[in-house]
Order: structure tokens, then sequence, then C-alpha cells
């Protein structure tokens, strides 16, 4: 069971979109006993993945990183870690991507997800519709030696291209995985 660390509705509106929340103390109580009524409902843990975001709250007092270690810390839910998320939040948010990995527990994350994004106007946009990029292929290989086995997703959901190459990024995925992929020159 997972679900994005991030708020849709607000006063009986529907954004229909993943908005970010405030990364504070106040944000991490109510998250943190949202989680807690929702993984004692259900008799297990949780995984929380981090969104892509395009906007963000001036009054946040901790990074989105740190915000995910508390709410492990606090919960014992695990982390599904969206690589795509982080390198088009990065990109959106000017911070760096390796930080933001390096800043994880690693030891929480159950799951990866892989996916492309579209360069919009003026920021990254998450889109499921294009191939992983270089870049973010770059980032799984950084940080899969800190996790260990664990299951990875990509993802696909518009613009779905031939077998033979949705087989040709779970061969790249694969070959990061055992150590044997080598980045073209």
């Amino acid at each position: 069971m997972s679900d994005h660390l991030c708020w849709t509705r607000t006063s009986g509106f529907n954004s229909h979109d993943l908005l970010p929340l405030p990364y504070t103390d106040e944000a991490l109580e109510i998250v943190s006993a949202n989680v807690a009524i929702a993984q004692d409902a259900l008799g297990r843990a949780m995984l929380i993945e981090n969104p892509s975001s395009y906007v963000a709250f001036d009054g946040s007092t901790m990074t989105e990183w740190e915000f995910l270690a508390a709410l492990c810390a606090r919960t014992g839910c695990g982390l599904l870690l969206d690589i795509n998320n982080v390198f088009v939040s990065a990109a959106n948010h000017s911070f760096d991507p390796l930080v933001y990995l390096d800043g994880i527990p690693a030891a929480n994350v159950r799951q990866i997800h892989l996916a492309g994004h579209c360069q919009g106007q003026d920021l990254l946009i998450d889109t499921h519709d294009q191939p992983v990029c270089t870049s973010v292929w770059d980032l799984y290989a950084h940080v899969l030696p800190y996790l260990g086995a664990v299951a990875t997703v990509i993802e696909r959901d518009d613009a779905i291209p031939p077998l033979h190459e949705l087989l040709g990024e779970l061969e790249i995925a694969r070959s990061i995985g055992t150590g044997s992929h080598r980045r073209a020159p």
C-alpha cells in the first residue's frame, strides 16, 4: 500500500493534482498521525512516495528529504522513492538531487520508480510519457548500491512505445542493478 506525500483537496475543492506540503513540524505531526491511522487500519507499514513539485511553501522549515526521514522515524513507514520525481523537483526548485538521495533513510526504501518527463515552458513536468533520461539513470545508479535489492518499476502512462523500446529500458535497469551498465561515451 502506498500513497504520495501530498494533498489534493481543500474546502470541497479537488485539484486533481498532487500538491506539495509545507515541510514544517505542524505538517509532520498531521501527516504522522494520518499515516499511523492508515497503518493501524491496514495492519502493515505503508510506503510514502515523494511527489514531483512545481511550487513550494515559503514557510517550510525543512527539506522534503528531511521531512520524509522524520516521517519514517516517527511512523515506521517505508518509502517508495520516485527518482524521476527527485530529478524533476530538483530542477524546478534548484537543489542538488544527489543531496536529496543521500539524505533519505536508505533502509526505509522498499521500491523505486523510474519515469520520463517533459520540459514545460518554465518547469520540468512529470508526464510518464517519455523514456527515462540519462540523468535519471545516473541518479538510479548512484543510489542503488545503498539500497540493496529493491523492486524497481518503470512507469509509462502515455505515448507507449513499441515493446522492444520498453524492454530496452528494462535491460538498462537490470544492467545498473547488476553493475554491468556502461554509459555511452
